[in-house]
């Protein structure tokens, strides 16, 4: 078995440098077009058809829908579009039960985004860094249930890990090949592989909501990953790409980077049939992603999500958002999969307010590291917030909020957790002003 894997993995790199090559073949072509069709290519990247979906505020190479509004700082120099965004929250973190803890934190990250032409293409850099590791310092933020990484050398249990520093250090590159197809290329030291949904701190359906979700780890862990190279093909509405990366989960050393060799690897199709819709699956082969846990995992997810602005009626100006996502880990020494089901919303009425809320259904194996066997309980956490805007203008988004979460569980956990521990947030929030969405 380890020898067919091998073999798998090996076909599967192959076929992702065949990718790479016939990219390559087609950017050659592409240049040797006519002067009236970089015209048209000029065209199209000044003015993107509006049923392609927006890059803006993701991060890798994910898709949001085109109508998801644009929450950041832009600016215009020498033919550079320069753009910032990010997110502070400020909270008070109750967990509740036996288990649970109180907690003052901060959850944050910046991201920096500089854009230009590079001959009939786009060149993108993107950074991102976090501070989480001095506003919430390890082990990082009370979160019942909450499993994955590592620190001092134990399994992390009940807690969310903080953002490393460098949370992404990368390179997008898109070149135009035909009317409706394009390659891309992207990577970097701090990447995210075509592996899983948008990350859950980009999505718009989950904008207000500090916490991770509990199925993080089957769903969209890889968004930092320290090593990738992606490459793929823009047909229409449609994207195909594959990644080699590595997979190994980052350590406690949150200021560093971790390189290592891209021995995973990854595919993801994508679809952005209108301007408020797009779905994706994805599947990828893990080396070694735990440090404590032997062996490889394969990884599979599934989303959809909706945007659709709001302009009237009883609601007012503002927007909803909705995400459902799918997430299965096989790992290799257990003969169980292990899956996370989520449906999350955000609702933005009258402007100023916002309701939201997460649901999530998932299987957990790492609550009792220390137990001879790891059983998979079936855990539900179900979150309910609203935040009211006190600041909004061009500049800022500055918002208090709170929510409330509570939990489904098997009975032979009361023992340890409690019989109805409940959960709660009070934040603060603050993030750049909505610009004027570009079409």
């Amino acid at each position: 078995m380890p020898e067919l894997s091998e073999r798998r993995g090996a076909i599967v790199g192959r076929g992702i440098f065949f990718l790479l090559l016939l990219g390559a073949g087609g950017l050659c072509a592409g240049q040797q077009e006519d002067h009236a069709s970089h015209s048209m290519a000029d065209m199209e990247m000044s003015a993107p058809a509006p049923v392609l979906p927006s890059p803006h505020a993701n991060s890798g190479t994910g898709w949001q829908p085109a109508s998801v509004p644009e929450a950041a700082w832009m600016i215009f120099h020498h033919d550079w579009e320069l753009m910032a965004h990010g997110v502070v929250f400020v909270t008070f973190n109750h967990q509740g039960g036996p288990r649970g803890a109180g907690k003052a934190e901060s959850v944050n990250f910046l991201m920096l985004m500089e854009q230009h032409r590079l001959g009939s293409g786009t060149l993108l850099f993107r950074e991102m860094f976090s501070a989480e590791s001095l506003t919430s310092p390890h082990p990082g933020f009370p979160e019942l249930f909450q499993t994955g990484e590592t620190y001092h050398g134990e399994p992390l249990v009940d807690h969310q890990h903080p953002h490393n520093v460098f949370a992404e250090l990368a390179l997008l590159y898109t070149v135009p090949i035909h009317e409706r197809v394009s390659w891309l290329f992207y990577g970097g030291p701090s990447a995210e592989p075509a592996l899983g949904p948008v990350a859950y701190i980009h999505r718009q359906s989950g904008s207000e909501n500090p916490a991770a979700p509990l199925g993080h780890h089957w769903q969209d862990s890889t968004h930092t990953s320290f090593g990738v190279l992606t490459t793929g093909f823009v047909v229409d509405r449609f994207k195909i790409e594959g990644s080699a990366f590595n997979g190994r989960e980052p350590n406690e050393e949150r200021w560093s980077i971790q390189l290592n060799s891209l021995d995973s690897w990854s595919f993801r199709a994508s679809a952005a049939p209108t301007r408020n819709w797009t779905a994706q699956y994805s599947y990828g082969r893990l080396i070694h992603p735990e440090e404590l846990e032997p062996g490889d995992q394969r990884r599979q997810t599934a989303s959809v999500e909706y945007n659709r602005r709001l302009s009237g009626g009883r609601l007012g100006e503002g927007n909803w958002a909705t995400s459902v996502v799918w997430g299965r880990v096989q790992k290799e020494y257990e003969s169980f999969p292990l899956n996370s089901y989520l449906l999350e919303s955000t609702l933005n009425f009258r402007r100023r307010n916002y309701g939201y809320s997460r649901l999530e259904l998932v299987d957990k194996d790492e609550l009792f590291p220390d137990a001879p066997a790891h059983p998979a309980y079936r855990v539900g956490a179900y979150t309910f917030g609203g935040v009211r805007d006190l600041v909004q203008n061009s500049g800022w988004q500055v918002g208090l909020g709170a929510d409330v979460t509570v939990y489904t569980k098997p009975g032979i956990l009361d023992e340890i957790y409690g019989s109805n521990p409940v959960s709660f947030h009070v934040f603060l929030r603050a993030r750049p002003g909505i610009g004027e969405h570009r079409p």
